[in-house]
């Protein structure tokens, strides 16, 4: 990996620990929600409706730190199916960096899920020791809530619009979220992104694919600022701050 910072010395050797660590991330009375997401040059989220051919070794390294960096990573039930979500263990070297800064051994999984699209069986929930949190509302299927028995932890809230899961997870100081899209969309509409790492990547892929917030029109749209553009030898990696008052 070669990650150096567009700079006046652009030969720095950056570490995506580092990186992943920068920044003060402090709210007013709230979780920081970071949003992290992969796109092609010509702004497609999906490749046949997955991230993953998007990326490479640098940005899988910039992912995994970042989630070593949150208390919980968000992310919509869809997603977890199609991108085949494991548990969040975590190896020891990050582990013993969050215990070192106060925090537990690996963040939790919160899945969002209005209908509870899970299925018991999927590898999310296959070790006991990283039991997913999912995340549902007053039309959750019966049925499927009462499959997922022990395999998870369950909070039915009354809505799971963004500000009602927020404060679910108030109890927290950083929530990563990895998507879908819809689920980002819905997040910039209620004003509650903090921090946007967005990886380009040099490819163009046209069709329909999925835009980062989804289809739905952020209006006004959501400002954000430019806080550090870091090179790395094919990826692009852009950090943005909500631009507020």
């Amino acid at each position: 990996m070669a990650l150096r910072r567009l700079s006046a010395n652009p030969n720095d050797q950056l570490n995506p620990t580092e990186l992943a660590e920068e920044g003060d991330r402090r709210s007013n009375g709230r979780p920081w929600v970071l949003l992290n997401f992969v796109a092609s040059v010509d702004g497609a989220a999906t490749i046949d409706g997955g991230s993953t051919e998007l990326g490479d070794e640098e940005d899988m390294a910039m992912f995994k730190e970042l989630r070593a960096v949150a208390d919980v990573v968000l992310v919509g039930a869809r997603t977890v199916i199609v991108e085949d979500y494991r548990p969040l263990s975590l190896d020891e070297p990050r582990r013993e960096r969050r215990v070192a800064r106060g925090q537990s051994p690996a963040p939790i999984l919160a899945i969002v899920s209005g209908t509870v699209s899970l299925d018991v069986e999927q590898i999310v929930f296959s070790d006991p020791d990283y039991k997913p949190l999912v995340i549902t509302g007053p039309y959750a299927n019966p049925g499927r809530l009462a499959n997922l028995g022990d395999a998870a932890d369950v909070a039915v809230l009354p809505d799971i619009d963004p500000g009602s899961i927020v404060e679910r997870l108030s109890n927290f100081k950083t929530i990563l979220l990895e998507g879908g899209p819809s689920l980002a969309g819905q997040f910039a509409r209620a004003g509650l992104i903090d921090e946007f790492n967005l990886t380009v990547s040099p490819m163009l892929v046209g069709g329909e694919s999925m835009r980062i917030t989804g289809a739905e029109e952020i209006s006004p749209p959501y400002g954000m600022r430019l806080d550090r553009v870091v090179e790395g030898e094919k990826m692009l990696f852009l950090r943005y701050l909500a631009a507020r008052g």
